[in-house]
């Protein structure tokens, strides 16, 4: 074996493991193999369940390749026959080298032949090595034609360079392969999670969707020239994104979804009112008050059902509807057994007096966990190194740059692009939302607004939210 040859095997091994992107890899198998083994033409298949399939083809003196991105080759899989020297190679995993294809009566040649006679060229020597991995596997063929050497045919020692080329090339693909499917894996684990919050919870799924929505507009049209995103990093962004919520899981669903202030302190709010006239009923039919007692106490009753049902649906509470309140607080009756009771209790009175939205402070409290039991899950996750900054991300979507966010109150360059875009992509989509059952979704151009104010505050990086603006993200695609 000549020592040029060798160092040539080398140095295209070293290339072909060196290399990612799985369609240039292929690319460069067939290439490489053929200038190895200095012949005209080449053609790689892969294996499948219903045959080999046609992956490369080049023929250098007629300027033919196809298989290329763009340019796929258009004949159908070869049978898994042993007449077809391809299918046979690959089925008992051996080598084959002719010399003259028109001499050799082993193999169904035909296809070849008539090839040769639609093309005007003229195959004479071939060698066809199948691909074997490290676990045994033959995954595909590669099947060389015409060595321009001086007698025209493959020698033994190229045989066994180009053999060894085979088995390298097919380690390769198998590593990618495996590859894709650890990253498809993890993508339907993400996706699996997602669904699970949509089970118990649908708005906060579509959340999460929406945000992986504008999230892939930004990064389509901000681009790389003027955002701080790689597109390397793009796809551990977007885990980010959807993993972000992923600790509401842990969070109960009657806090998660609580629409109204009392949530489920109304019924037997409503119950107590309701049982407070039928007590008064009775002292009217024993006389211990009189029918203008009962009408007027009954009128109280149902302006009190009002106010509550009223106040109970979120927003801003207001000073007078807060006085009031408090008023009813005070209030007691007497229950059948004589104790005396109050008419709002320390629960229902703590919810009816939430200054804005429908979440006490404790109620909040348990909502705001969510962020720590999100980076507590990922934490345990072995991401790839690729993903590996998918946990500081996803759990700091609450933190803002002037610390006065949680649970660690991170700041400044402690907070990178990713989590600074991620926060704003939360707080925009939360006010938009159209399928919240505690409100109703704000215009683009006030949250845009509330937003521009949380960047005077310090809360949000002014020129993150420009880029963001620039995007239109959440304009869908024309």
């Amino acid at each position: 074996m000549k020592t040029e040859n060798l160092e040539r095997f080398l140095n295209i091994c070293i290339a072909i493991t060196a290399e990612k992107d799985r369609e240039k890899l292929l690319s460069q198998i067939l290439d490489t193999a053929m200038d190895l083994a200095d012949c005209d033409a080449g053609t790689l298949y892969l294996l499948e369940e219903d045959g080999l399939h046609f992956c490369r083809m080049v023929t250098r003196s007629l300027g033919i390749r196809q298989g290329d991105p763009g340019n796929p080759v258009t004949f159908p899989p070869v049978p898994l026959e042993d007449s077809f020297i391809c299918s046979y190679a690959a089925m008992h995993n051996k080598t084959i080298d002719i010399d003259d294809i028109r001499t050799n009566a082993e193999f169904d040649l035909t296809g070849s032949i008539q090839y040769d006679e639609m093309t005007g060229y003229k195959t004479r020597s071939m060698l066809v090595v199948p691909m074997t991995n490290d676990k045994g596997d033959v995954i595909g063929v590669m099947q060389l034609i015409n060595a321009l050497g001086e007698n025209g045919t493959f020698s033994r020692d190229m045989e066994l360079l180009v053999t060894a080329l085979a088995s390298q090339a097919a380690i390769c693909i198998t590593n990618q392969q495996y590859a894709a499917r650890i990253s498809d894996l993890l993508d339907s684990l993400v996706h699996a999670l997602s669904k699970a919050i949509d089970e118990r919870s649908p708005y906060t799924a579509n959340h999460t969707r929406n945000m992986v929505t504008l999230a892939e507009r930004f990064l389509d049209r901000v681009g790389e020239e003027k955002g701080p995103f790689r597109a390397q990093n793009r796809r551990a962004f977007l885990m980010s994104v959807w993993l972000h919520d992923v600790g509401k899981l842990a969070v109960p669903l009657e806090v998660m979804d609580k629409a109204t202030r009392l949530g489920e302190h109304l019924e037997p709010l409503m119950e107590r009112i309701r049982v407070m006239g039928l007590l008064d009923q009775i002292a009217m039919l024993e006389g211990r008050i009189s029918q203008e007692d009962l009408s007027n106490r009954d009128a109280e009753r149902e302006q009190l059902k009002e106010f509550v049902l009223k106040i109970n649906g979120g927003g801003f509470l207001r000073e007078e509807d807060r006085r009031r309140i408090e008023g009813l607080a005070e209030r007691t009756f007497t229950d059948e057994n004589g104790e005396m009771l109050p008419w709002i209790t320390a629960d229902e009175l703590a919810c009816l007096l939430i200054p804005k939205g429908t979440l006490t402070s404790e109620e909040r409290s348990v909502i705001e966990s969510h962020v720590s039991i999100t980076g507590k899950i990922l934490k345990d996750v072995d991401f790839p190194k690729e993903f590996c900054d998918v946990p500081v991300w996803a759990s700091s979507h609450h933190e803002f740059i002037n610390g006065e966010g949680y649970p660690a109150h991170a700041k400044g360059e402690e907070l990178p692009a990713e989590t600074r875009l991620l926060t704003i992509l939360d707080v925009f989509e939360a006010l938009t939302a159209s399928d919240r059952p505690y409100k109703k979704p704000m215009p683009v151009e006030r949250a845009l607004a509330i937003l521009d104010e949380m960047v005077q505050e310090g809360k949000l990086d002014g020129s993150m939210l420009t880029l963001f603006k620039e995007s239109k993200a959440w304009e869908a695609d024309q």
